[in-house]
């Protein structure tokens, strides 16, 4: 079943309570996040996108996950 932004948006809170997060796709599957939250500061790219991976809790794993693709964006607050 296709995962709808206000969903993948709820995951993320639970994750990064105070983060400017925008979500976007209308087609539950190809979607779009810009995460911005102070824990990325000093971290590199490939660490930030992994602690986004990690909040949505296995929702991309393999071909079976709800959510096949998502256009990812992360930075610390500037």
């Amino acid at each position: 079943m296709p995962m709808q932004a206000q969903e993948i948006e709820d995951l993320l809170r639970q994750t990064f309570p105070n983060a400017e997060i925008q979500v976007a796709g209308q087609d539950g599957v190809h979607m779009s996040a810009m995460v911005v939250d102070e824990s990325f500061r000093g971290k590199n790219r490939v660490q930030q996108q992994r602690a986004v991976y990690a909040a949505l809790k296995g929702k991309m794993d393999g071909s079976n996950g709800e959510l096949h693709a998502l256009a990812l964006t992360t930075k610390a607050p500037e």
